[in-house]
């Protein structure tokens, strides 16, 4: 008898592990489906907030804090042409939070490097001619740990070729020279397998923006 309740509550307690699974998963992708409808910065915050509700209820996954600092950083870079470090450093500061705990659940990923990038970007824009130095340092370690963990991410030469697009020429930049590496990224996600429909898998076509504007 005292095997037959065991087994029932094992049962019990595995279907509701599974329910809870199967809501995480839901939950996940109808947000991670719905970012490409966004267009206003007050829609990327609520849905980084989103993400990250997701990822305080679920403790243990790294993929909610990722997108919620991601989003974060989107609603911020939609802030950046008419830059003021008042506005743009609490978007940083608040990206960078989620994303060291996303990165206490999954070190040594690439594509938390990749954010890890964009925040020093978001950062330096913010004052470029004092924080060149700091920032731009920290996001080229940033890059070089991606391509260790991971060389064929293409979200790395994106970025890559995105911060040099926007550079002065005089300063080594310019599109000319970003040509090469969204040339490799669009290579890279020809290939590209995300590990899951919840992993990242953005980015292919602002790469094919920012070639279209290339001659």
């Amino acid at each position: 008898m005292k095997k037959i309740i065991f087994g029932i509550i094992a049962l019990l307690c595995a279907i509701s592990a599974m329910s809870q699974s199967d809501r995480y998963h839901s939950a996940m992708l109808k947000h991670i489906q719905e970012l490409d409808q966004l267009t206003t910065i007050s829609e990327w915050t609520e849905k980084g907030n989103a993400f990250a509700r997701i990822g305080d209820a679920e403790k243990n996954q790294w993929l909610p804090y990722y997108y919620a600092s991601y989003c974060t950083l989107l609603s911020g870079y939609m802030q950046s042409e008419n830059p003021n470090p008042n506005v743009l450093d609490p978007i940083a500061d608040k990206a960078e939070a989620w994303l060291m705990k996303a990165e206490e659940l999954s070190p040594k990923n690439s594509e938390i490097e990749v954010l890890k990038k964009m925040i020093a970007d978001l950062r330096l824009v913010g004052d470029p001619m004092n924080r060149w130095q700091i920032y731009g340092e920290q996001g080229e370690l940033a890059i070089n740990n991606a391509k260790t963990f991971n060389p064929d991410n293409p979200r790395i030469y994106l970025i890559q070729g995105q911060t040099l697009y926007y550079t002065p020429v005089e300063y080594g930049g310019g599109p000319a020279v970003a040509k090469p590496l969204f040339e490799t990224a669009l290579q890279k996600y020809e290939i590209f397998k995300p590990e899951s429909d919840l992993h990242p898998n953005w980015g292919k076509s602002r790469v094919e923006y920012f070639l279209s504007t290339i001659k």
